[in-house]
This record gives C-alpha cells, sequence and structure tokens, in this order.
C-alpha cells in the first residue's frame, strides 16, 4: 500500500507541528476552522505535541489527566494528525501512569493516530 502512496502530489502543502498549548478547545467546530485555516495557508498537521503531568498519587486524578489527553487524540485524529507526541512531566504513582497511557495508546491506535511518550515515564 505504502509503495502506492506519490509522495510528490501535493508540493505545495508544509507539514507542521502544532503545541496543544496553541490550541484554544477540542471542540469539533473550532478544530474544523482551524484545520481549514490551515489548509488555506499550506500547511498540514502532522504532528500534535502535549506536555501532562501526573502529580498526584490518586486514581481520579490519573484518570483525569487521561481524559483530557483523550480529547487530544481525538483533536489529533480529527485534524488528520498522524502523530501525537506526549512529554510525561511528572508521574506520581509509575503503574497507575503506565497503564493510563497503555489504554492512550490503545484509543490513539483506533483513532488512526501514532503516540509516542517521553519524560518521567513511558508506556
Amino acid at each position: 500500500m505504502v509503495q502506492d502512496i506519490d509522495a510528490a502530489a501535493v508540493p505545495d502543502v508544509t507539514p507542521v507541528s502544532l503545541p496543544a498549548s496553541s490550541l484554544d478547545s477540542t471542540a469539533p467546530d473550532y478544530l474544523r476552522d482551524l484545520k481549514a485555516e490551515l489548509a488555506a495557508d499550506g500547511y498540514h498537521p502532522a504532528v500534535l505535541s502535549v506536555e501532562a503531568s501526573f502529580e498526584e498519587d490518586c486514581p481520579y486524578a490519573t484518570q483525569t489527566v487521561a481524559d483530557d489527553l483523550r480529547a487530544y487524540v481525538r483533536a489529533a485524529s480529527f485534524l488528520g494528525v498522524g502523530r501525537l507526541e506526549l512529554t510525561v512531566a511528572e508521574a506520581a504513582d509509575e503503574d497507575a501512569v503506565r497503564s493510563a497511557l497503555r489504554a492512550l495508546g490503545e484509543r490513539a491506535r483506533r483513532e488512526g493516530v501514532a503516540l509516542s511518550v517521553s519524560g518521567a515515564v513511558s508506556a
């Protein structure tokens, strides 16, 4: 399948990396407008970079951060981003964080987004 792709088919599109902090929202209406604006300017979002911190040793706090990260996976999928780069700044309960990141990785895979994790803990 990859050999059938013509890499030179769209020479006027520049892949860009978007920091999640630059997104005003993960709502579909906002993302639709952003995607259209980027396309109009000749850009395609290829990477969405996210920083997260699992500061509390609490299952509910870990789940809240994981829920926020799932919103970014959905946003990446909606925008057509190929890879979400997650940097984990802190992990109070590394086992719980690893478990949450495995679930996030599975969600990303189902959404067609590659997840890479770096920082304090990896999946």
